[in-house]
C-alpha cells in the first residue's frame, strides 16, 4: 500500500482555490463524450410524438389506424394508456397543483403538447407514421400572456379561475410609508419568455429487462427523475435505475421530468425493448420549459435624504399549461429577494403564477433573480434622477451595512454574509468610474449615444441536503460518489480538488463518480447555485469522515467507506455588482456592449478557472436574455419562435471584454463556506445592460425602455423621443 493512503498524510499544497484544468475535458475534445444519442443498445427501437397543432383545444378523437398499419411501426399510445401526472413542488402554501395527463386526452393546453406516441423500427419511420396520426379538434380561444389568463375564463374545468398560487410577504405599514414619501417612484419590468437552447437537447432511452427498469436521461436531477417514474408506473424505487450520462447544458431546462420521459419508459415496459427517443430542435422550443415570462410592477418610496422607506411590488408570471417541479420558484424568488442589497422600513410584496396556453415555463438560470435585479435598479436610478442624487451616491446610501450581517430582510430572508458598499466601490474603481464618466460626456458632445449601467445585487444559493460518499480502495486510490450530478459545470474536477485537499493525496488518486442512481447516493441534483455550496459541502464531510476512520490504529489495507446526508444550515447568499458601457447607434438603433467591470462574492471559489468560466456564461446568457432572445407567440398561440433561424442568440462576437474581479465575504451557511457562481451572469448582466441603455438615450428624453433591447426597440425610441434639454444644449 502506498505510504500516503494512510493517515497521517504527508499533505500536498491545498488544491482548493488552484486554478486547475478540467479533467473533463480530454474526452469531450476528442469526441469521445457519451450523450443519450451516442448511447446504442442492440435491438433498440426508436420514437416520435404526436403534438397539438393548437393552444387550446378540445380534442375529440385520435385516429392512429393509418400509421399502425405502416410496416415498422411497433406501438402507437394515447393518453387513455398512461395514468398519473408529473407532481409539482407545493412551495407556497394552499398551491393547486397544476397538471396535465402525461398523453392529451380530452383536451389540450398548448401547441406542442403530446397527443400520441409511436414506436417504430427506426427514428424516420417513426417520424413518417406520426405525421400520419389524425387529430380530431375543436379549436378555443387561447390565453398567451399573464393578462389573459388573469381576466379570462378558466382554462382548467374545476378551476374558478387561472391563479394557480399567491403568497404575500408583509413587513411595517407599506401604505403608510409610501404616503409619508418624499420621492415615489415607479418601475415596470416585462422579462420575456426565453429559451434554455443548450447545446443538447433533451433525450432518454428507456430498456425494461429482468423486472428493471433502466433510463438513460439527460437530465439535471437524476435521482429525482428516478423517484417520479417509480411513481408514476407503479414501481418500486429499486426497480428503477436512472443514468445522467454526458449532459450537454441543461440551464434549468432539464430540471423536471417531462411527460416524453414517462411515455418513453412506459412503452419500453410494453415492449420488453430498448426504446430512444432525443428531441429536435424543434421540439425542445416548442414544448420543453420556457425561462422568466414575468412582470414586475413596483413603486417606492424614499425620504428627501435619499432613504427607501416602503416599497410595494406585485410579481405575476405565466406558468404555461403544465407545471414544472420547481414552477413556483421563479416567482417567488424574485419576490422574496426585494428588496435586493438594500434596506426598506416598510414592505409589501405579491408573488402570483397564472396558468396559460403556452410551453411549461420552469426555473432557468437565475429564476428569479434577474427580476429583482431589474425592478429594484431601475427603482434606484428613477429616485436619483427624481431627487437630483447622484444615483451611486443614493446606492451608497441605501446599502445593508457589512456589520449588520448577518441581516433579516423586509421579507424574512436572512444574508448569511456579504459587503456591499465594498463590491460598489471596487466596481467603480476597477473600471476607472470618473474617467468614464468624463470620457461619456466628450463622446455625447460628438454627438454619440454611449451609456453607463451599474447593477447591484444579492442572489440566494440553494438550501437544502445533498449526499457523497468516499470510499478507500486497498490500492490506495480513493473515489468520491456525489448524489449531485453534472452538465458541464466541471464537478469531476472541483468534487475531486475538494477530496484530494481534505484526504491530503494527489488529485490524480481521486476518481470522482455521478449521475447513475446504481453508483451515486441520491441527491436533488445541479440547480439553484447549490452544487458547491451543499454538493462540495458533502464531499468534503465525506473525507473528513473516512479520514477519521483511517487514523493511527485502524489503518490498513482493506476498503473503507464513509457516506455523508448534508443539510446545509442555511441558505448562502452571493452578491456582486457590474458596471456596463454601452453605445447605441443613432441613425440604425444597434446596440453594443463596449465593457464590463464585474465584482462578484462568491465565498469560497474551489478552482478559479471553473468559476471564470460559469461567470462568462452566465453573463453570455444575460446579455443574449436583455439584448434580443424572446420566445413570441402570435393571438392564436402559435410559436413564431420555433428555431434558431427565428429565435436569436448571442454569438462570441457579442461579448463584450469582461473583466472580473472578485472579493469573497465569509459564510458560515455550509461547511464549505461557497456561494453560487453559476447563476452570476444571468443576474448581473440585464439590469446593468438595461440602466446603460437608458442612460445612453436620456439625453433624448428617454426614461424607459422594454426588453429586449433590440436594435428595432432602440431606433424606435430614438426616433419617438423629445431631446431632453441636456441634449438640446449639446
Amino acid at each position: 500500500m502506498p505510504p500516503d493512503s494512510i493517515h497521517p498524510l504527508p499533505r500536498p499544497a491545498a488544491l482548493v482555490g488552484q486554478p486547475l484544468p478540467r479533467v473533463e475535458d480530454d474526452a469531450l475534445v476528442r469526441g469521445a463524450g457519451r450523450y443519450v444519442d451516442d448511447i446504442a443498445l442492440p435491438g433498440c427501437l426508436h420514437a416520435a410524438f404526436v403534438r397539438s397543432p393548437h393552444a387550446r383545444t378540445r380534442l375529440r378523437g385520435v385516429d392512429s389506424r393509418a400509421a399502425a398499419a405502416m410496416p415498422g411501426v411497433r406501438l402507437i399510445v394515447t393518453g387513455e394508456a398512461i395514468e398519473g401526472a408529473l407532481p409539482v413542488n407545493p412551495i407556497v402554501e394552499g398551491m393547486r397543483a397544476f397538471t396535465a395527463p402525461i398523453l392529451a386526452r380530452d383536451r389540450v393546453n398548448a401547441v406542442g403538447a403530446p397527443v400520441a406516441l409511436v414506436v417504430a423500427n427506426d427514428a424516420a419511420t417513426a417520424r413518417d407514421a406520426a405525421e400520419a396520426v389524425m387529430l380530431d379538434c375543436e379549436p378555443l380561444e387561447a390565453y398567451v400572456d399573464v393578462a389573459q389568463a388573469r381576466d379570462g375564463a378558466p382554462l382548467l374545468a374545476d378551476w374558478p379561475d387561472n391563479l394557480a398560487f399567491e403568497k404575500r410577504w408583509t413587513h411595517g405599514d407599506a401604505d403608510a410609508a409610501l404616503a409619508a414619501a418624499a420621492c415615489i417612484v415607479e418601475a415596470e419590468i416585462v422579462c420575456p419568455r426565453v429559451a434554455p437552447v443548450a447545446l443538447e437537447p433533451r433525450g432518454c432511452i428507456a430498456h425494461w429487462a429482468q423486472g428493471r427498469l433502466t433510463v438513460w436521461i439527460a437530465s439535471q436531477s437524476p435521482h429525482r427523475a428516478r423517484t417520479h417514474l417509480a411513481q408514476l408506473l407503479g414501481l418500486d424505487l429499486a426497480q428503477v435505475r436512472t443514468i445522467a450520462p454526458d449532459v450537454g447544458g441543461a440551464f434549468g431546462g432539464k430540471a423536471s421530468l417531462y411527460p416524453e420521459d414517462v411515455a418513453i419508459a412506459y412503452a419500453a415496459m410494453r415492449l420488453t425493448a430498448p426504446v430512444k427517443w432525443v428531441a429536435t430542435r424543434n421540439d425542445d422550443m416548442i414544448s420543453a420549459s420556457h425561462g422568466r415570462a414575468g412582470r414586475v410592477n413596483a413603486r417606492a418610496g424614499f425620504d428627501a435624504q435619499g432613504r427607501l422607506v416602503g416599497l410595494r411590488a406585485e410579481v405575476d408570471h405565466a406558468l404555461g399549461c403544465w407545471g414544472t417541479f420547481s414552477a413556483a420558484v421563479p416567482a417567488v424568488n424574485a419576490a422574496r429577494i426585494l428588496p435586493g442589497p438594500y434596506r426598506v422600513d416598510a414592505l409589501d410584496v405579491a408573488a402570483r403564477g397564472y396558468v396559460t396556453n403556452t410551453a411549461p415555463v420552469g426555473i432557468y438560470r437565475g429564476a428569479g433573480r434577474p427580476e429583482a435585479a431589474l425592478v429594484m435598479e431601475r427603482l434606484m436610478e428613477s429616485a436619483a434622477r427624481t431627487l437630483g442624487i447622484d444615483a451611486v451616491e443614493l446606492r451608497r446610501r441605501n446599502l445593508v451595512p457589512a456589520e449588520a450581517m448577518p441581516f433579516r430582510t423586509a421579507t424574512g430572508q436572512t444574508l448569511d454574509s456579504g459587503r456591499y458598499a465594498e463590491l460598489l466601490e471596487r466596481t467603480l474603481a476597477r473600471a476607472d468610474y470618473p474617467r468614464l464618466r468624463n470620457e461619456q460626456r466628450r463622446r455625447r458632445g460628438a454627438g454619440e449615444l454611449v451609456g453607463i449601467g451599474l447593477n447591484l445585487y444579492v442572489e440566494p444559493c440553494g438550501m437544502g441536503w445533498e449526499s457523497a460518499r468516499v470510499t478507500r480502495r486497498p490500492d490506495g486510490r480513493f473515489v468520491v460518489a456525489s448524489g449531485s450530478s453534472a452538465q458541464g459545470q466541471g464537478h469531476r474536477t472541483a468534487y475531486a480538488q475538494i477530496a484530494a485537499t481534505t484526504l491530503g493525496v494527489a488529485m490524480d488518486r481521486i476518481e470522482v463518480v455521478q449521475g447513475d442512481s446504481d453508483s451515486a447516493p441520491a441527491g436533488i441534483g445541479a440547480m439553484a447555485s447549490r452544487s458547491m455550496a451543499i454538493g462540495g459541502s458533502a464531499v468534503k464531510l465525506a473525507a473528513e469522515a473516512l479520514l477519521a476512520k483511517l487514523a493511527p490504529g485502524n489503518a490498513g489495507s482493506e476498503e473503507a467507506t464513509s457516506e455523508t446526508v448534508y443539510t446545509a444550515a442555511g441558505e448562502a447568499w452571493s452578491a456582486g455588482c457590474c458596471l456596463v458601457v454601452m453605445s447605441v447607434d443613432r441613425e440604425t438603433g444597434a446596440p453594443t456592449v463596449e465593457h464590463a467591470v464585474w465584482v462578484d462574492d462568491a465565498g469560497v471559489i474551489v478552482n478559479p478557472l471553473l468559476a471564470h468560466g460559469q461567470l462568462a456564461g452566465g453573463f453570455a446568457q444575460g446579455l443574449g436574455q436583455a439584448l434580443m432572445e424572446r420566445i413570441h407567440y402570435d393571438a392564436d398561440g402559435q410559436i413564431t419562435t420555433g428555431s434558431l433561424l427565428d429565435y436569436a442568440l448571442p454569438r462570441a462576437a457579442d461579448m463584450p471584454p469582461l473583466t472580473l474581479d472578485t472579493l469573497p465575504s465569509v459564510t458560515h451557511a455550509n461547511a464549505l463556506g461557497a456561494k453560487g457562481v453559476g447563476e452570476s451572469g444571468c443576474i448581473a448582466a440585464p439590469a446593468a445592460i438595461l440602466n446603460a441603455a437608458i442612460d445612453a438615450l436620456a439625453p433624448l428624453g428617454v426614461t424607459d425602455l422594454p426588453l429586449p433591447l433590440t436594435s428595432e426597440s432602440l431606433w424606435r425610441a430614438i426616433s419617438n423621443a423629445r431631446p431632453s434639454t441636456e441634449e438640446s444644449r449639446a
